[in-house]
């Protein structure tokens, strides 16, 4: 628990804390160098975790020392507005009487769960009373629960696109695009929190006053499952790509087609005015001539005509 002189120093740093039965969890938003010279001075954390605690790029991994375990998890964060998702990262520093969350506050499960904390006694009871790697695993428990109204968006913005996709008067490659882009995102961010969490089971016990063996494996079902959801997206986008690329290529045949009797129609016209546009007279002209230059021009162009399909025959184009 926190002494009255470490609690003058919290009001000072961008830091809160909510404290239960001895466990203590330290809450801090939005972090700066001060905060981590804090914790480097209470707390016996690895230089190198406190770096990265401050880093923008990181994965996320699970780090097992003997007093405590170092976690970053990277969760998404969703913008129905403009359809984007983006990656935050939580770094959590797990001991035995108390819990650390170091992130950029916009994960809104993990945020409301502190202010619940802090303003309800009973839910006070109900996260901190089991310890800390009892409160952890709540934290990613309502941080996953999180993901499926963004799947159920997502499986939203699919339906749109699958309607646009037959609809020739819709333009849906950058549509496709995006929405590829968003569940490669997704998955790249949940199959990372897959990896982690499977290390943080084995260790995540020792933080606990209750076995957390089943609400772990529920944890764990919840994030394979996202995970084949988005899986199954991914198959399904892929098919919208290939479907956009295919009625995309019959469109562009059908206007070249089109395009090839227009050019066939008018072929005579321009290949009678090119020869009479000549400086020769010619047979039929205003200035008639002999028939010979006519007869040369008809039997070169003949030739050159009849090498050219010689070749493209022999090279099987047509």
């Amino acid at each position: 628990m926190a002494t009255a002189p470490d609690k003058q120093k919290e009001e000072k740093l961008n830091m809160e804390s909510v404290n239960w039965g001895g466990l203590t969890w330290f809450n801090i938003e939005r972090p700066t160098q001060r905060e981590m010279d804090y914790l480097a001075q209470h707390y016996p954390f690895n230089s190198f975790d406190l770096e990265d605690c401050l880093s923008r790029r990181q994965q996320s991994k699970l780090d097992v020392y003997k007093d405590y375990l170092f976690l970053i998890f990277q969760f998404s964060v969703w913008d129905s507005v403009a359809r984007v998702s983006k990656s935050d990262k939580v770094s959590v520093f797990v001991g035995k009487d108390y819990l650390i969350t170091v992130h950029d506050g916009q994960l809104k499960p993990l945020v409301n769960l502190f202010r619940d904390c802090q303003s309800n006694e009973e839910i006070r009871h109900e996260n901190l009373n089991n310890g800390s790697g009892y409160l952890l695993y709540r934290i990613l428990d309502r941080v996953i629960d999180y993901y499926f109204p963004i799947l159920g968006a997502i499986l939203a913005w699919i339906d749109d696109v699958e309607d646009a996709v037959f609809d020739e008067t819709v333009e849906t490659g950058p549509e496709v695009a995006a929405l590829r882009r968003d569940i490669i995102t997704q998955r790249r961010i949940l199959r990372s929190v897959r990896t982690a969490s499977i290390d943080l089971e084995k260790q995540i016990g020792r933080f606990s006053k209750v076995d957390l063996t089943v609400p772990f494996g529920d944890f764990m079902d919840h994030v394979n499952k996202s995970c084949e959801t988005l899986d199954e997206y991914t198959e399904i986008i892929e098919i919208f790509k290939d479907t956009d690329f295919v009625l995309s290529t019959d469109r562009l045949n059908h206007i070249m087609r089109v395009m090839t009797v227009i050019a066939t129609v008018f072929l005579p016209f321009i290949v009678i005015s090119s020869i009479y546009g000549m400086n020769i007279h010619l047979p039929g002209s205003v200035n008639t001539g002999s028939w010979m230059p006519f007869v040369i021009i008809i039997l070169s162009t003949s030739l050159i005509t009849g090498v050219m399909l010689y070749y493209f025959r022999r090279r099987r184009w047509i």
